[in-house]
């Protein structure tokens, strides 16, 4: 199954005339449908509220752009193609944010990993003012989840992006960058070989066409894009105004789970993310096991609550061991003393005594009894 021709020839050229994650213009598309959008854009009588769209209607044209995006080895994904990844339908009853939401017009995509395998998926951003503590967590994470089979999904960003993205190709294990600009841009420039590498081996996703150049308010549209495509956010960093918060905002609009990694107490790094922690909108996570427990089916990947060892006091009844608190670590002393000190009958400690004195607990001397060596140690 694939979308027609026309279809994503309209689609192409609705891509390039109107900004990505334009809340109304989606809105009508729905209604009207792709090639009817197009036809009404021309006509200004119809859609008047179109008149920057319209203008660059004239220099548009879809079916080159298709054309010179396969001569590049990018392919444009739309609704109704087998590879369209259906979790990005949820956003059709999402409220927007600052009029952007809706489902995409399409995506451009370059490399070789299909969307519609990314329903066993974790988003990971955060802070671009990252520290060596959150890289090394982000790094950790996605390398954990990536050994189970699990794609990270980030947006190649300076920062906790990066770590994500170098956490889950480490473990030779899928990854994903969404970008705000074209798929053929290197954004950020200092990224360019990551980005080669994940267009080599992974996928580039984009709602901008070729050549997009990032935009302040196309990040906003970005983010919705990796909330929906993944099964669960994890915010690694993030300051009290942060991007990657609003990538949070729109999982939890998505029901989509939502998790924070806590940063030390004193970091402004973490503070929206400890604010996320306090408030109940996101759950605690510090490795992939958590992430993994959270996301995956129920009753799967089930993590044990960590706890200490066990010591040999811990195997003894309830009653030596209040017993065993009573007796001296140094000087000895009379059962009858003990007895007062545990408040348990003298009955009771005269019996206990011995068995503790067999177990290496206790030791006896002629003022009475002492903790054994071994238990003081």
């Amino acid at each position: 199954m694939s979308a027609s021709d026309a279809e994503r020839v309209a689609r192409a050229t609705l891509s390039l005339i109107l900004e990505p994650g334009d809340w109304r213009s989606l809105r009508l598309m729905e209604d009207a449908g792709a090639e009817l959008l197009v036809e009404g854009i021309a006509d200004q009588e119809r859609y008047p509220q179109f008149e920057a769209a319209r203008a660059r209607l004239a220099g548009a044209d879809g079916a080159a752009e298709l054309e010179r995006a396969a001569e590049r080895g990018i392919r444009f994904v739309v609704p109704g193609d087998d590879e369209w990844p259906s979790q990005l339908d949820d956003l059709a009853d999402a409220e927007p944010v600052q009029l952007r939401g809706g489902v995409p017009i399409g995506l451009w995509v370059a490399g070789p990993l299909r969307l519609d395998e990314l329903s066993a998926s974790v988003a990971v951003v955060g802070s671009r003012d990252s520290t060596a503590y959150g890289e090394q967590i982000a790094v950790d994470i996605t390398s954990g989840i990536g050994r189970a089979g699990w794609t990270t999904i980030s947006g190649a960003a300076i920062g906790i992006d990066y770590a994500a993205h170098r956490g889950a190709a480490s473990v030779g294990a899928p990854t994903v960058a969404v970008l705000a600009c074209g798929v053929d841009r290197d954004y950020p420039v200092r990224h360019a070989e990551m980005l080669r590498q994940l267009r080599a081996d992974h996928a580039v996703v984009s709602e901008v066409p070729m050549g997009g150049a990032p935009q302040r308010i196309r990040f906003l549209a970005r983010n919705r894009l990796i909330a929906a495509l993944s099964r669960g956010t994890i915010v690694v960093e993030a300051a009290a105004r942060s991007g990657a918060l609003n990538t949070m905002n729109w999982a939890q609009r998505l029901q989509r789970v939502t998790m924070g990694v806590p940063g030390p107490v004193t970091s402004v790094a973490s503070l929206g993310v400890h604010h996320q922690l306090r408030s109940g909108g996101a759950a605690l996570v510090t490795c992939a096991a958590d992430v993994l427990e959270l996301v995956g089916e129920m009753g799967s990947n089930l993590t044990e609550f960590p706890r200490g060892p066990d010591q040999e006091r811990d195997l003894l009844e309830l009653r030596d061991r209040q017993i065993l608190d009573a007796v001296p670590v140094y000087r000895a002393v009379a059962a009858e003393s003990i007895a007062r000190l545990a408040c348990v009958a003298l009955a009771d400690v005269l019996a206990a005594l011995p068995t503790l004195e067999e177990s290496g607990h206790v030791e006896r001397d002629a003022g009475g009894w002492r903790l054994a060596e071994s238990a003081r140690r």
